[in-house]
């Protein structure tokens, strides 16, 4: 049985509130306005009240972390967007492949207003801003495009507090805003999926209980990222606690009078499953 009943995510601190004030007082500065997502929780990190926010600009989607995601997956998701009809880049942070690709896709975007101020022999500088939930590559990726580092970039939630110019070019302006999430999940997997991510400060949830549903989830979907990592033989009717308390064993976490230290395997399994170490993991795929 599923402890997903069990759980309560929910995390709107007061700085988001800000940064959505923000935006909709910026909104009307800026041409375009790039969405960051993380490749693994595609549908779980985009923003819903970001088509209320940002009904007024054209949209492009970065795809980041595609790296740590399902290529296959990620491949389905790409032709999904295509027959919507919706701009998007794929980007893999941690070696900037795909990073190249923004600006061209942001002028394909903005072809239209770049041409009539061409036709006035103006010169068009384009101002973008970029926004995404916390933890979804905003500041890693501004880092790339600039080719320095002009963001503060930790892997965690929260960081960027408020927003801030960037110049990428002679005639491309980016505004930075902080991560910021929505103020009630209307299907909490969607906050597990979040969680699972780091979308989510692992301190307002309850850690332990949020790696046994990371276990339900893989031993579902990717039962194999288990086995290799932890090298626990994975059956149908394998419980995730009792390959929680496999992994604890595995790992030799184990405190004083032989009882598990539940705690620090939950810290792991979070760590190597966000760092990559179990493999290439998309949570959702279109049409699931």
């Amino acid at each position: 049985m599923s402890d997903l009943q069990n759980i309560n995510i929910q995390w709107f601190p007061g700085h988001m509130t800000k940064t959505r004030r923000y935006i909709e007082k910026t909104i009307g500065l800026v041409d375009i306005v790039a969405e960051t997502v993380d490749a693994r929780c595609i549908l779980s990190s985009q923003n819903p009240d970001f088509d209320r926010l940002l009904a007024s600009k054209p949209r492009l989607m970065i795809i980041t972390k595609t790296d740590l995601a399902d290529p296959d997956i990620t491949s389905r998701w790409l032709n999904f967007f295509k027959g919507q009809g919706r701009a998007c880049v794929c980007v893999a942070l941690n070696t900037g492949k795909g990073v190249k690709d923004i600006i061209p896709a942001v002028r394909t975007v903005l072809d239209e207003k770049i041409r009539k101020y061409a036709a006035k022999g103006m010169k068009k500088t384009i101002r973008m801003m970029i926004c995404g939930v916390p933890n979804s590559g905003k500041s890693t990726l501004i880092n790339s495009l600039c080719g320095r580092r002009a963001a503060v970039v930790q892997d965690r939630p929260g960081v960027t507090r408020a927003g801030q110019w960037v110049s990428l070019s002679s005639d491309i302006e980016l505004l930075d805003t902080p991560g910021i999430l929505w103020n009630k999940f209307e299907d909490m997997r969607c906050g597990l999926h979040l969680a699972f991510t780091g979308a989510i400060k692992d301190d307002v949830v309850d850690i332990e209980t949020l790696a046994i549903e990371l276990i339900r989830t893989l031993k579902t979907k990717y039962p194999a990222s288990l086995t290799s990592r932890y090298g626990i033989e994975i059956q149908p009717d394998s419980e995730p606690l009792d390959i929680y308390d496999g992994i604890c064993k595995r790992r030799g976490f184990i405190l004083r009078g032989g009882e598990l230290d539940y705690e620090r395997c939950a810290k792991i399994l979070l760590d190597e499953f966000r760092g990559g170490q179990l493999g290439r993991i998309s949570l959702e795929a279109p049409y699931a």
